[in-house]
């Protein structure tokens, strides 16, 4: 796939007019994927309120198509720009619901496929989003000028040597890691190949997380929606001391540390 690297890699791999038509195409496909929603929210049996249990009942009554859409909408909308956890919601649609609950499908296979395919599309539309959002930001020199560094040389260049391979692991793994998807545009490699890697990622990710929870059963089922969460939330966590200690040692040091230093 090392033939899917442009050659010109000093510019953005998408010009201005193509990261204009998608983000607009994407705009108008997420307001008639909201408009559908709300059709057939008003359609069937759903309540408005703010009550927890009246909410626990609409979700659990929700049709398997319905709760596709949502899922699919909403995991267009995970990206590094908006980081919102995809696994906890991919988890909850696959749980075995018993009747007069429906649930998403009657096997596990086809659970798993149906999340695999409506999750690793709408996931994969919103890293094409992250895509052209980072072409954007190439387009101003500030930003560009990062190629420059001899830290971005040395990932460039481990990430030419697999780049298909890279970006379908990194799209598997559960853990959210934006710095390949950087490496994608700022290297120059283009939409497609870029797309395939990341469909092919987040369908086994999601094909996988769904047949557990579905294999899990109902009560057991939502025991890995919990674990999931929890695996969120604990990594949200360190990551947010991460960053804290990152900036305590790059602040200035203050008057009365500079006088303990004299």
């Amino acid at each position: 796939m090392e033939s899917s690297l442009t050659t010109t890699p000093d510019c953005p791999p998408v010009s201005g007019a193509g990261i204009a038509a998608w983000l607009g195409g994407y705009v108008l496909l997420l307001a008639g994927a909201l408009l559908l929603l709300r059709a057939q929210l008003a359609g069937g049996d759903w309540v408005w309120s703010w009550k927890g249990r009246v909410i626990a009942d609409n979700l659990a009554n929700l049709s398997p198509q319905v709760k596709l859409l949502i899922m699919g909408i909403y995991l267009s909308l995970a990206c590094t720009f908006i980081p919102l956890n995809t696994n906890i919601v991919v988890a909850a649609v696959a749980v075995p619901l018993l009747p007069p609950h429906p649930s998403l499908a009657d096997s596990l296979f086809m659970t798993a496929l149906l999340v695999g395919l409506v999750g690793g599309l709408a996931s994969t539309i919103a890293n094409l989003n992250d895509y052209h959002l980072y072409c954007l930001l190439l387009r101003h020199r500030r930003i560009a000028a990062v190629r420059q560094t001899r830290v971005y040389r040395a990932a460039a260049a481990w990430f030419a040597r697999r780049p298909f391979l890279l970006v379908t692991f990194f799209s598997f793994i559960p853990i959210p890691v934006d710095v390949v998807r950087m490496l994608a545009v700022t290297h120059g490699y283009r939409r497609g190949p870029f797309a395939a890697a990341n469909f092919i990622g987040r369908f086994l990710r999601y094909a996988v997380l769904a047949g557990l929870t579905y294999a899990s059963g109902e009560r057991y089922g939502w025991l890995v929606v919990a674990g999931v969460l929890a695996l969120a939330v604990a990594f949200a966590a360190v990551k947010l001391v991460g960053r804290r200690k990152r900036a305590s040692c790059d602040s200035p040091p203050t008057e009365a540390g500079q006088e303990n230093r004299t």
